[in-house]
């Protein structure tokens, strides 16, 4: 191929794949595409540079020189860029332990910091930011990669009853049994994170029950905390990502602390919220919220006063109007804009327009059906007129105050709970040919190492199994008999956290539900059994069990 031919490369969406995640890019950004994912799988990178000898010679991303020859403008005087044996400030080499190194994604953190009496060409680069934000970014993930692979790729997984079977039989060879581990689910963003995460999620669902409140809330490019940052620059908001990340995670915290006050929606038991990027160039983030048992079931009047799907009088409610007008209006779509992106099947699949209602209405299973009343009230948006059928559901007092799109839905039904924890553990963005997509929002948000997942209360994970059927792990050079011999092979968190409420009777107090009581009991042996006394069994089921037994196995 004639190297001077212009390639130009066009993503085309299809309808055969997840339009939560394969969905087409709507902001004018630099991202990345890697194919498959950042699964561990990966050589890294294949960097080639050509030495002063006309010769070519493989260099890896964390050579001090990478950055310079990457990015000659950022560094015009070919200082060194990331090296791994820079020392925190004020740390003596000769005595120097555990974190004392800086890290890759601290160098870059440190990077992106406007600072007094230094000028930073970094920040005022615009699209030149954003990839430099992609590239920090990849690097840092392939790093923890490389750590991974080079610390556990020895590692394997096997029940203790296999490994017996084995040694029986004569296989002395361990490196041929279990399963190798290879990205384990403390990795950000993997799927094992994902899915520990969602059941996590669900383990919250069993002891609080369904959640009451589910809130939406994207950031708003135009908030005056961005613009009078970067308007003295003359740079806009997709000039800067890491402003527009700072500014919300400061603004999510102010909301989360808003709703924990109780004075909002009521006293709150738990919260769970997910930050997503969907290839918008803005971050938003998915909100559900566990109200207390007085709060989670009222009357019609109390969701009409907590939200609404109405547009405001212009005349008595002005501002309100505006922020409706700006945030909370869906389309216009529908058969005659073919094109927008909530078409599918020439249907809208957000099932907008509503029908009009002049109550709220609950059902047995699913959202409940908000007023919106036939008033008259309408808002003209592209030359088409939009009532109260396509106003997003709204909280006033949040909407006002916060002044961006942030939608609140009444969720306390059945049919609610499955939509709403697939849909906030649903997996980072892909598109084109199942390649992960990353923007240079989400690599400012996780350079700053900002929480991607929030959940409250925590949640302790209690492994359950069968007599001798506990996972271990163990080394592909280690000798069988050696693995069997070692005293915690017999031993396992649940095997523990049973032995001590036997012979513990302080731990026995509220700390097994009836449920959990249920299946357990019979892999106990009958003087164990007999021991537990009957308040073991009928203990409160309103009690986070995972927080409990956590306390417990710390005695």
């Amino acid at each position: 191929m004639n190297s001077s031919e212009p390639i130009r490369l066009k993503i085309i969406g299809g309808r055969d794949k997840n339009g939560r995640t394969h969905n087409l890019p709507t902001a004018n950004e630099v991202a990345a595409l890697i194919i498959g994912d950042i699964d561990g799988t990966s050589d890294g990178r294949d960097i080639i540079v050509e030495t002063c000898c006309k010769t070519l010679q493989r260099i890896s991303e964390l050579h001090p020189s990478y950055l310079t020859l990457q990015y000659p403008l950022l560094f015009p005087y070919a200082e060194d860029g990331y090296r791994t044996d820079i020392y925190h400030k004020g740390v003596e080499i000769e005595d120097a332990s555990g974190h004392a190194k800086l890290t890759i994604r601290e160098f870059f953190a440190y990077r992106l910091q406007f600072r007094e009496n230094e000028t930073s060409l970094l920040l005022i680069l615009r699209t030149l930011l954003q990839q430099f934000l992609v590239d920090a970014y990849t690097m840092v993930e392939n790093t923890r990669l490389n750590y991974l692979r080079n610390n556990q790729k020895k590692l394997r997984c096997e029940q203790v009853s296999s490994l017996y079977d084995a040694l029986e039989s004569g296989e002395y060879n361990v490196s041929v049994m279990g399963t190798r581990i290879i990205l384990p689910s403390s990795y950000t963003g993997g799927p094992r994170y994902m899915k520990q995460n969602y059941l996590d999620a669900m383990a919250i669902v069993g002891a609080y029950g369904y959640p009451t409140i589910f809130i939406t809330f994207t950031c708003n490019p135009k908030w005056p905390e961005i613009l009078r940052y970067l308007e003295p620059l003359g740079l806009k908001p997709e000039d800067m990502p890491d402003i527009s990340s700072r500014v919300f995670k400061i603004k999510l915290d102010c909301l989360i602390n808003q709703i924990r006050d109780g004075t909002l929606f009521g006293n709150l038991i738990g919260e769970l919220y997910v930050i997503e990027f969907q290839k918008r160039g803005l971050p938003h983030v998915h909100i559900c919220l566990f109200l207390e048992k007085m709060y989670r079931v009222p009357n019609v009047n109390d969701i009409d006063d907590l939200i609404c799907a109405e547009i405001p009088n212009k005349d008595e409610e002005p501002e309100l109007y505006q922020l409706v007008s700006d945030f909370m209006m869906h389309g216009p779509c529908g058969p005659e804009h073919p094109k927008m992106p909530c078409m599918k099947l020439k249907k809208c699949s957000k099932h907008f327009p509503k029908d009009l209602t002049a109550e709220t209405h609950f059902y047995p299973e699913g959202f409940p059906l908000y007023r919106r009343r036939d008033d008259g009230n309408f808002i003209r948006k592209s030359g088409t007129r939009l009532d109260n059928r396509h106003v997003v559901g709204y909280n006033k007092t949040l909407l006002k105050q916060y002044q961006a799109h942030i939608n609140v839905k009444w969720c306390n039904q059945l049919r609610s709970i499955k939509y709403l924890f697939k849909y906030i553990n649903k997996g980072p963005d892909r598109i084109f040919v199942g390649c992960r997509y990353i923007s240079s929002c989400e690599d400012a948000w996780q350079l700053f190492e900002y929480e991607i997942i929030h959940r409250t209360p925590a949640v302790y994970r209690l492994s359950f199994h069968l007599p001798d059927q506990q996972p271990i792990r163990f080394d592909a050079e280690s000798i069988l008999e050696l693995v069997l011999s070692k005293p915690s092979v017999r031993a396992s968190q649940f095997i523990e956290w049973m032995t001590r409420n036997r012979n513990d009777p302080a731990a026995r107090h509220d700390s097994c539900p009836d449920r959990v009581w249920n299946e357990t009991c019979d892999l106990l042996s009958d003087d164990l059994k007999h021991e537990c006394p009957e308040q073991l069994r009928s203990s409160a089921r309103s009690r986070n069990f995972e927080e409990d037994t956590a306390q417990h196995c710390s005695r």
